[in-house]
């Protein structure tokens, strides 16, 4: 897979090279008495950190971290836990709460707030960071990511990752996972179908879908005359990539705005591909077995889906090639990737337990755990660098080095705290849509019906 960097990412990286913190003094050369200049030593200025934490304050310093994980994450965390403890030159321990889902965190931590029993550092969702420090419980961390002695090089860190987490200027988080939603697509079926090549717009995936439906109807077999194309995915970021795609979304100039003309756009062709039987549903199909089964052209899955794909394929015997693709949209627009994930939230408590908060976040940020949390989880590397210690995760897992290579076209998620309840009421909707067979010249009545509710929402 080409390691390619986007060229802002490229122009970052370097002036963050050229910017270091080491400081060279030279000062001016003085004259003797016959004139001749003496050359004096260079003078090198150490670093000093700017954040006022005398480094012997942290030894022996405990911190108590909120994980939402289970199973095979919690046990890999659990792991870097007692690596750290035992490796970290600071003397820093770490302790280590699970609460079992997102959920069920986001309302411990959220009761704990007024209390000293909370925690220090938290891996929650974005939208509860941001939730968190409107109420003034999180800790801005552009001063630690920043600091000569206990930085961390962001430039490493693709935009769409490193971005989510702003608050205006603030960085009320740090990336701990990222994972995106998008389609799937048979190679080798297609190409029997005479595509031979994925996909790059909205209307070359319907002829696709729809060549895929109609050759459904030639065969012996009368039960699968309504499969072939896209078997539909309705969860909430199905639903806003598809709005991405066609160059809508969910806001404008910072307020919830689902009743655009883009958005309209985006589920009129949604709808019309179901109408004419190119899209499909079925209440007990598996996706992952309809594509291994070539009942389905497309199916929608993430990061954490591929290996479950390439096992059921091999449990079918089937050797066709399947690529990963983004959402198209209408000609002229790039494909779309939504990205999401959890992300690092130091709340506010003493000086010192934040800064040993923060070097137990920088140290699981290094390329050696990154790389760990890839090859446990098969989610995306937080760090570019790190794929120089993937080289064979990549070649056993080729769909997944097709995902990396699409991140330029991943786009971030509302930066709200709203954003928590407002996704959900768009996966309802979205579902709503299909439950009820809502016409192609009916969804701007539920697009309005959604934009109502969301500005309740996030009242």
């Amino acid at each position: 897979m080409k390691k390619t960097l986007p060229l802002l990412l490229i122009t970052s990286i370097i002036l963050t090279a050229c910017g270091g913190a080491n400081v060279t003094a030279t000062p001016k050369a003085s004259a003797t008495q016959g004139g001749d200049k003496t050359p004096t030593a260079e003078s090198v200025v150490e670093p000093v950190s700017r954040l006022e934490v005398r480094e012997e304050a942290l030894n022996g310093l405990e911190i108590t971290v909120w994980t939402p994980w289970y199973g095979i994450e919690s046990d890999l965390f659990n792991s870097f836990v007692n690596d750290f403890n035992t490796q970290n030159k600071w003397g820093i321990q770490v302790n280590l709460i699970n609460q079992v889902n997102f959920a069920n965190l986001y309302e411990a931590v959220t009761a704990s707030l007024p209390t000293e029993a909370r925690p220090d550092l938290v891996i929650a969702l974005p939208e509860h960071a941001q939730g968190w420090y409107a109420d003034g419980a999180v800790t801005d961390l552009t001063d630690y990511v920043d600091d000569p002695i206990y930085g961390m090089d962001s430039g490493d860190i693709p935009f769409v990752f490193w971005n989510q987490d702003l608050a205006g200027e603030v960085r009320v988080a740090i990336p701990a996972q990222r994972n995106a939603q998008f389609l799937l697509w048979n190679k080798t079926w297609g190409g029997s179908l005479g595509f031979e090549s994925a996909p790059d717009t909205a209307e070359v995936f319907r002829e696709q879908a729809c060549g895929a439906q109609q050759s459904m109807l030639t065969d012996e077999y009368a039960e699968n005359d309504a499969l072939g194309g896209w078997l539909v995915n309705t969860e909430p970021m199905t639903a806003y990539a598809w709005l991405l795609a066609f160059g809508g979304g969910v806001l404008e100039e910072g307020s919830y705005r689902f009743l655009a003309p883009k958005n309209i756009e985006s589920f009129k062709y949604l709808r019309e591909l179901s109408e004419s039987d190119c899209a499909w549903q079925s209440a007990g199909a598996d996706p992952i077995m309809a594509f291994a089964k070539r009942e389905a052209l497309f199916i929608t899955a993430s990061l954490h889906d591929l290996p479950f794909v390439a096992r059921a394929f091999a449990s079918a015997n089937n050797t066709d090639k399947w690529n990963v693709i983004p959402f198209p949209g209408p000609a002229g627009n790039n494909g779309t990737l939504a990205v999401y994930g959890s992300s690092y939230v130091i709340l506010d408590s003493t000086e010192q337990e934040q800064l040993a908060a923060w070097l137990f976040v920088r140290w699981l940020l290094d390329n050696e755990q990154d790389a760990r949390w890839v090859e446990t989880t098969h989610l995306f590397p937080l760090r570019t660098s790190t794929l120089d210690l993937l080289g064979d995760y990549e070649k056993t897992h080729p769909q997944w080095a097709q995902a990396v290579d699409l991140l330029p076209e991943g786009m971030i998620q509302p930066q709200l705290a709203s954003w928590r309840t407002v996704k959900v009421m768009l996966g309802d909707g979205y579902t709503h849509m299909y439950r009820v067979n809502v016409s192609s010249g009916q969804v701007a009545a539920i697009l309005a019906q959604m934009e109502s509710t969301a500005r309740d929402l996030s009242k």
